[in-house]
């Protein structure tokens, strides 16, 4: 099959949550049909990348996603009463390669990931090719939590409640055009389900659930990994986007609420927080406990040399692949309920709390039991091994390109 594939960001390198799967999905498609990827990237270094993929495609195309965009995005949406993510990654240079490619190549299905992208559809409607649409997470839910968070000024939420109404609209309308819709978890279908059931789509036999996995070759515990500080100490670690809000308030929280009661404790206790593009509020947190890296080549040795992962976001969608290394690592996890949605491991259920107290006890009685440490570590490497295969969730992306 010929099959164009869009994405809102380039997949590659896979090092964080949309681009992990995203990276899959293009690394399986390309196995076995020929791919016209098209998209954007919004990290400047990420440009260099664009030719690591002409081994995977017959053709690309991927434009650059100034962040200064963000103001005259905002601008259009009002004026064009359509959704501010639409706006920021709506240009007119993809839009004429896509119609181009559509021209000259007879093209046999379209992949379509994360709803930003849905604009692109060729000739609009998608019917003349088999369309599948990857929302992976249901994008407008997030906008609105994010008005109900008592922080957020009025202005702000008068926006983000106006972001959350526009933007479940149009991955409604996706998802009534689209001959199958995918999402990461079996809780974000049935939530996308529910709103169309809401709005009188019936769209249930077409929208599937596929969860992410994990490269359990990668993340292999068992490696030799060379030690990235000085050792003292015991060490937590988070890693993940440290200029995506849901990262920068959990750690926020965990360093304010939660590492203090732990400190005391275990006065040489040291949180790594692990990722690229640190906010100026994150790069504040850094001190006598906390240690904020910035961007790393390899977040492996971090876990590798960790006693535990924390994940204590309070805002999550769909499933954290950074819990997902982790316990690909051999890692116990702390973690808030958000940030569990859709990994289904009973024994971390135990862990699972979003009190500060509750949660600085866990993380102390994993860090003095040796012998649950150690149960718990095989526990849940088991469980990714057995559980977050890509080969198995992408077999269900076979299914829905070819039907």
């Amino acid at each position: 099959m010929r099959i164009l594939y869009l994405v809102h960001r380039i997949p590659y390198p896979p090092n964080k949550g949309d681009k992990i799967r995203s990276y899959h999905i293009l690394r399986h498609l390309a196995s076995k049909h020929e791919v016209f990827l098209g998209g954007f990237y919004d990290d400047p270094e990420d440009r260099e990348h664009v030719d690591a993929l002409s081994g995977f495609v017959a053709e690309s195309r991927f434009e650059y996603l100034d962040r200064r965009r963000l103001a005259r995005a905002g601008m259009r949406a009002l004026v064009h009463g359509r959704p501010v993510t639409l706006e920021m990654f709506d240009d007119a240079r993809l839009h004429e390669w896509v119609a181009g490619l559509q021209a000259r190549v007879p093209l046999d299905a379209c992949l379509v990931f994360s709803s930003s992208m849905g604009q692109y559809l060729p000739g609009g409607s998608g019917e003349r090719l088999r369309t599948v649409v990857d929302l992976v997470d249901v994008d407008s839910e997030k906008w609105r939590e994010y008005a109900h968070k008592s922080h957020v000024s009025l202005p702000m939420r008068f926006v983000y409640r106006r972001e959350a109404r526009l933007l479940q609209r149009f991955e409604l309308d996706l998802a009534s055009r689209a001959d199958a819709t995918l999402l990461v978890s079996e809780q974000e279908r049935e939530l996308f389900l529910s709103l169309a059931e809401r709005a009188g789509l019936e769209v249930r036999e077409r929208v599937f659930s596929m969860r992410n996995g994990v490269d359990t070759e990668f993340f292999d515990p068992q490696r030799s990994w060379p030690r990235p500080h000085d050792g003292e100490g015991v060490h937590l670690v988070f890693t993940g986007a440290m200029d995506y809000w849901a990262n920068v308030d959990g750690v926020e929280w965990f360093v304010r609420e939660i590492l203090p009661r732990i400190a005391e404790h275990r006065p040489d206790v040291r949180f790594h927080i692990v990722g690229s593009n640190p906010d100026p509020r994150v790069r504040d947190l850094a001190g006598e406990h906390v240690n904020v890296t910035g961007r790393v080549e390899d977040v492996r040795p971090y876990l590798a040399h960790a006693r535990l992962a924390v994940c204590p976001l309070r805002i999550a969608r769909g499933i954290q692949n950074k819990v997902l290394e982790a316990m690909a690592m051999g890692l116990p996890v702390v973690a808030t309920p958000e940030a569990l949605t859709g990994i289904d491991c009973s024994v971390l259920s135990e862990f699972c709390t979003g009190r500060p107290d509750v949660f600085a006890e866990n993380v102390i009685r994993l860090l003095d039991d040796a012998d649950l440490h150690r149960e718990l570590s095989a526990t849940v490497r088991a469980h990714v091994e057995r559980h977050f295969s890509w080969e198995a969730s992408l077999g269900l992306l076979d299914e829905l390109m070819a039907s």
